[in-house]
């Protein structure tokens, strides 16, 4: 099914009498999403108002994320936030899983960026919440809660997200070195006065501290970080995110100190993310990572089923269950494995 309009998403949705699932580009499915009937969101498509001077943009879901940052580019601006960008996106799917990239270090995730949101519950309800600019609430703050949702409490329709002058210059630097050496790297340019835009890690380019702004700020920021880390200019384009891996992919959370650990429990990572805060990995096929205790969580977002790790407290389950039923009496966005989990797949 694929709707050209909010209104007939939602007499869809009223119709429906078995699973729905909700898909825009279809480049972020996590083992057990998109196995039940498709909506496919791409009719909603366009920017419905751009205001360069307030730095505000509304799109429909449908809008694919290359075309939204084209328009953008157009002014000088872009996104507030740094999106995990792959080929395909919409707009609303990188809303959904609040598909943070590099940037998050500096501006924070895509979340943190959203306004207002248009969707339809699972009641075929049509529900606005937030608008064009930030402001206290009261009540949920359903803008935050669907970000990283993924369509458990609703179908996403338009979305309001701020944006922000584009840097006219970047430079990444780069220390030669493993995964664990370059969280201690990653940390020194983190927490210095350097203004850091992205710090990350890959295999054989090392530690990766990007430095961004007006060219006099830069040039003196990053020869200061230079020097104090041994580090040289490279080109890179900062996609940090695996695609196509053999094996089961493992996005893995953590605080930046204690990476360290779980990477003495890994194989050599595929990438490192938010300093450290985000690791990539690739597994044989059906193996967990055996990982000693941490604060974060473990996730299997491709192979044969989706796995979270460790499990949600009982708590937070029955928060899960109690906003599923709120949103979604019906079960029409029910979804398998840890996909349900919504306090988890928000990170």
């Amino acid at each position: 099914m694929r709707p050209e309009t909010e209104a007939e998403l939602a007499q869809m949705i009223r119709d429906a009498r078995s699973p729905l699932s909700p898909v825009g580009g279809g480049t972020r499915l996590h083992p057990g999403e998109g196995g039940a009937a498709r909506l496919d969101l791409r009719g909603l498509s366009g920017i419905t108002l751009y205001e360069p001077a307030a730095l505000t943009v509304v799109a429909r879901v449908g809008t694919p994320l290359a075309e939204l940052q084209s328009a953008l580019a157009a002014e000088g601006q872009m996104l507030a936030f740094e999106p995990d960008a792959r080929d395909g996106s919409t707009i609303g799917g990188v809303v959904a899983a609040n598909a943070s990239g590099a940037r998050r270090v500096q501006s924070g995730a895509c979340r943190d960026a959203l306004l207002g949101v248009r969707f339809v519950d699972g009641q075929g309800q049509i529900i606005a919440n937030g608008g064009r600019v930030m402001k206290n609430v009261t009540g949920y703050d359903l803008v935050k809660l669907m970000a990283g949702s993924r369509g458990q409490l609703g179908v996403l329709t338009e979305v309001a997200l701020k944006t922000a002058p584009k840097p006219p210059v970047s430079v990444t630097l780069a220390v030669p070195g493993s995964a664990t050496a370059a969280v201690g790297v990653l940390t020194q340019a983190l927490t210095g006065p350097y203004d850091i835009s992205g710090a990350a890690w890959l295999p054989g380019q090392g530690a990766l501290v990007r430095v961004e702004g007006l060219e006099g700020s830069v040039a003196i920021r990053s020869k200061a970080l230079a020097e104090k880390l041994g580090a040289d200019p490279v080109a890179c384009d900062w996609a940090t995110v695996p695609r196509d891996v053999s094996g089961d992919l493992w996005r893995i959370i953590c605080r930046p100190s204690e990476a360290p650990r779980l990477l003495a429990a890994l194989p050599e990572p595929l990438a490192l993310d938010w300093g450290g805060g985000l690791i990539w990995v690739a597994l044989p096929p059906g193996r967990m990572p055996d990982l000693p205790a941490w604060s974060g969580h473990a996730s299997r977002v491709s192979g044969d089923a989706a796995l979270t790790l460790p499990a949600l407290n009982p708590v937070v389950s029955r928060l899960n269950a109690s906003l599923r039923e709120r949103f979604d009496p019906r079960g029409i966005f029910a979804s398998d494995g840890t996909c349900r989990q919504i306090s988890r797949l928000s990170s």
